[in-house]
Formats: structure tokens, sequence, C-alpha cells
């Protein structure tokens, strides 16, 4: 998982944190932060569907949610994303985080000084660009099927199958950029994540 998120930094890291930063008017390091923060979150939100309803689930999450097209136009994506009403704005990602994306969103309004309204356009600004990423991924690897084990075994890390224990040491281990401090040294989202993993630590 860690090897996924570093290439997703490495090749739209800096656009996001500069758009999100122009969008939310957020300090630059601090938007910068927020996808590394939030990527193990919801990668662990999709490994979870995967281990209670199978690679098929993953297969129509990518190709009902899922454009890797966004990936060439961020900027546009971004700015029509935060420009949606608050009333159209999701960040429980559907039944994919349960209630544990707007619990995120309240801790992100918390430490960020923003909105309720603006903090909870966070997640659902994020997660495309990711699962257009792992989209990406899936059809380099082979398509619906071969390539949807793929990302499931490249996501499980230390290849012992505990998928939702990597995602939590993930979090566990997080901070949130530009010197914002984390909750109780266990990172932004550590008080969310029984929501995410079902009480596993």
């Amino acid at each position: 998982m860690a090897g996924f998120i570093d290439q997703l930094i490495a090749e739209h890291g800096d656009e996001i944190g500069v758009q999100l930063s122009q969008q939310l008017g957020l300090p630059k390091d601090t938007a910068a932060g927020l996808l590394p923060q939030l990527a193990p979150m919801i990668l662990g939100g999709l490994q979870r569907q995967a281990v209670e309803h199978g690679p098929e689930r993953v297969d129509h999450i990518l190709d009902k949610h899922a454009d890797e097209g966004i990936l060439g136009n961020l900027g546009d994506f971004l700015k029509t994303k935060a420009e949606e009403p608050d009333d159209a704005v999701d960040p429980n990602l559907g039944g994919l985080l349960g209630n544990s994306g707007a619990q995120a969103s309240d801790l992100l309004s918390n430490q960020l000084g923003l909105s309720k309204g603006a903090a909870a356009k966070i997640i659902p600004m994020i997660a495309p660009i990711i699962l257009g990423a792992l989209m990406k991924q899936r059809n380099t690897a082979g398509g619906a099927g071969s390539g949807t084990s793929a990302i499931i075994g490249f996501l499980d890390q230390d290849g012992d199958g505990s998928i939702l224990d990597d995602v939590a040491g993930m979090l566990l281990k997080g901070n949130l950029g530009g010197g914002t401090q984390s909750t109780g040294g266990g990172g932004l989202l550590s008080k969310v994540l029984g929501g995410i993993l079902g009480g596993r630590r």
C-alpha cells in the first residue's frame, strides 16, 4: 500500500496540494498533507469491501465511481468538486466508509479551521483521484478479475492477508503536514479507526 501511495504522491501530490490550497484556502504545506493522510483511510474502506464482499465488489466500485481520465485534468476536477453545493456532498462515499467519512470530516473541520461544509468536501475531492489511480493500476495489470486480484495483493503490504491491520498501522503513524498537531499523538484520523476497521486494531 505504501508503494501505491508513494507513487501517487510522486506523480500528482504537488498538483493536488496546490489545487486544494487554492480551492479551500489552506496553507500549501497543510493542503499537501491531506493526500497522504487520507489515502490509507480510503484504501482501507475499499479493502474492507473486498474482505467482506469479495473482489467483485472492488470491481463494481471502480467501474461505477472511478475515472482514470481525471488524473490528466486535476485542476478542473477539483474546482468542480469544490463548487458543489454542501447538500450534494457525501463524505462517507456512499457505503464505502460507513460513518467514518463524516467523523473524519468533523476532525478536519476542527483541525484546519474550516467550516463543516468545506471540510466535508475534502474526502469526496481526494477519493476519486485515488480510485482513478487504482483503476489505472487495475487496467495495467490486466483489467477486471486478474487486475483486481493484483490490486488486492499489493495493498496487503506485508503479505500476511491482514490488510486491515496494515491500514491501521499506517493511520496510527500518520500526521498532517504544515505543523498541525495530531490528535492524541496517533494521527489526525486515529479516532475513527474503529469505525473504518470494524473494531480491529
